[in-house]
Order: C-alpha cells, then sequence, then structure tokens
C-alpha cells in the first residue's frame, strides 16, 4: 500500500531509497469500511489521509440538515479537514468511506518533521496543496459562472468513471443541487 504514495509522491519529485524509507516509516496504515467515518464534527482531525484503495468523502450537514459534500479523495488523491488538522480546533465535518477503502495517514507532528528533515517532500506537499487550492478556485468558479446542467456535464466528462461509483445522492450534493433535478438533467438526451 506504501508503494502507491511513494509512486504519487515521485511523480512531483524524486526520492532516493532512502528518503523513500523515512517516508514509509513516517505513516500509518487505515482501512475502512464502506460507511465508516474517520472524523465527526466535535472531534479534531488529526491526520491527513491518503487514498491508496477506494473512495471517501469530506462533507458538513447544512443549515437545513442536509449533507453537503465538499470534497472526494480517490486513489492517489489527499483529503482532510485542513482547518481542523492544522488549527487543533474541532471540525465541523464528517470524513467517511464511500467504498471499502485503505488510506495512508501521517499525523501533524511526523508530517511536520518530515517536512523539515525533507525538503522534496516539502515539496511535493506545497505542489499538491498549490493543485487543491486552484482545483477548489476552480470549483467556485463553475459554481459562479455554470448552470447547474453545465456543472454536471462538465464533472461527468472531466470524471467519467469517478461518476459511476459514488451514489446519485452524493453527486448531487457535491455539485449544489437535489438529488431530484439530477434525475431530471440525466433524464434528457446527453
Amino acid at each position: 500500500m506504501k508503494d502507491s504514495l511513494i509512486a504519487h509522491i515521485n511523480k512531483f519529485v524524486s526520492l532516493d531509497e532512502a528518503e523513500a524509507d523515512k517516508v514509509c516509516a513516517s505513516v500509518n496504515l487505515t482501512t475502512l469500511k464502506k460507511k465508516q467515518l474517520i472524523l465527526e464534527p466535535g472531534e479534531i482531525c488529526r491526520a491527513n489521509y491518503f487514498v491508496s484503495k477506494g473512495c471517501i468523502r469530506l462533507y458538513f450537514i447544512n443549515r437545513n440538515g442536509q449533507e453537503q459534500i465538499t470534497q472526494f479523495g480517490i486513489e492517489n488523491w489527499w483529503i482532510t479537514d485542513y482547518w481542523s488538522w492544522e488549527t487543533s480546533q474541532p471540525s465541523n465535518y464528517y470524513i467517511q468511506a464511500i467504498e471499502d477503502s485503505e488510506l495512508i495517514s501521517i499525523n501533524k507532528k511526523t508530517y511536520e518533521e518530515l517536512l523539515l528533515q525533507l525538503p522534496k517532500v516539502e515539496r511535493y506537499f506545497r505542489i499538491i496543496l498549490q493543485k487543491t487550492h486552484a482545483a477548489t478556485m476552480r470549483r467556485l468558479e463553475y459554481f459562479r459562472d455554470q448552470t447547474d446542467e453545465e456543472r454536471y456535464h462538465h464533472f461527468i466528462t472531466l470524471f467519467p468513471g469517478f461518476v459511476q461509483r459514488i451514489p446519485q445522492y452524493m453527486l448531487a450534493s457535491y455539485l449544489g443541487f437535489t438529488p431530484q433535478f439530477l434525475s431530471k438533467i440525466r433524464g434528457k438526451k446527453e
């Protein structure tokens, strides 16, 4: 399982064997069953999770009592509540497995030590965070500039395989509309 993390890191920076061993010694393996939670509101998020296998979601319950998904994590993606992880304040989010999943986790203290010891790993995480931030900004643009239908078609074009893996109500939540509206969009000829 750790091989997938090292392979992902090596897409952005080249670790030598000693550096790869150091990374592997710094992380933990976690296996989750479908629907299992690893974070609930009120808890402090203690780790950042690399999805080696499976699918995870980050969500909160909105003021209307409905789930609002803000992020998915699939193979080779990182997922955490960055605010809680960074500030050690209680989270407002849930992190839950959508499928049986295998995660590689790193806690905050070990992460900080690793960044100081291995500048290549610090560069890797900087690149990942920049990409995450850019994707978040792009998503906000889509919410601002695209209709619901355009947003749906854009998403399924970018991630066709992913759409098949998640329940439609979760896709609707992530895209910001109701499952009924999603059914209506899908009922039209594409």
